[in-house]
């Protein structure tokens, strides 16, 4: 029975530490709020549906590099920096096309 314990316990402290690495709430948060912002610009029309479609499209690339920094079981600081930059750029479209006057 001691065995089986130790053995669970040396399992999750092996585990624990990778999922911990590549756990990163403050960009999927950010991810969210910046879909958000996509979404509230097509329904009050601040968007038309080609400036969504493209704001999509970048969203879509800013997951793929967050994606490949996990892919190893690490982000490292590097990394999210990377994606910190992509999600600035992303965020700084968006403001441009939701008040750029276009409608519909």
């Amino acid at each position: 029975m001691k065995i089986k314990l130790i053995i669970a316990v040396l399992a999750s402290a092996i585990t624990l530490p990778a999922f911990a690495q590549t756990y990163t709430p403050g960009i999927d948060q950010r991810q969210m709020n910046q879909e958000q912002r996509i979404d509230q610009g097509i329904a009050s029309g601040q968007l038309t549906q080609r400036e969504a479609a493209r704001l999509e499209r970048g969203q879509d690339r800013v997951d793929a590099i967050e994606n490949r920094a996990k892919s190893d079981g690490v982000v490292t600081a590097r990394e999210r920096t990377r994606i910190q930059h992509a999600q600035n750029v992303e965020s700084k479209r968006i403001y441009r096309q939701k008040h750029d006057r276009q409608r519909y």
